[in-house]
């Protein structure tokens, strides 16, 4: 697949769409989701224009890759989340609901989250 460079997260920053933004660095930008799924649901994009995970680690430079995963951990710090926990969460694709083609990590707190997977239905 493509970049598309028209996706949200492209505008955001390029700065024709705001964010609520948690924090920025030259490797990433980190913001609060605008329909949460925990109390504390924070996106966490890296600069660089990838399509997803699999792109990424094809394509980003050590440098770029070590940046963005650094950025996580500094959101995750900043947040205070790291006592109770949070989970990490990056879509790959149509069948995982990837809803935005712009590589993302998703970063949930706040409460128990459950089961990674709901039950299969027979």
């Amino acid at each position: 697949m493509a970049y598309d460079s028209e996706n949200v997260f492209a505008k955001m920053l390029r700065g024709e769409i705001p964010c609520n933004k948690v924090y920025e660095d030259a490797f990433a930008l980190a913001f609060h989701d605008i329909h949460p799924q925990a109390p504390v649901h924070v996106l966490v994009i890296p600069k660089g224009a990838y399509v997803s995970m699999a792109d990424f680690s094809e394509s980003a430079t050590d440098q770029e890759i070590a940046g963005f995963f650094r950025a996580v951990g500094h959101v995750a710090r900043e947040l205070g989340v790291e006592g109770d926990g949070y989970r990490l969460l990056a879509n790959h694709g149509v069948n995982s609901h990837q809803e935005v083609p712009h590589f993302h990590v998703h970063l949930f707190a706040g409460r128990k989250l459950g089961r990674m997977l709901a039950e299969p239905k027979n």
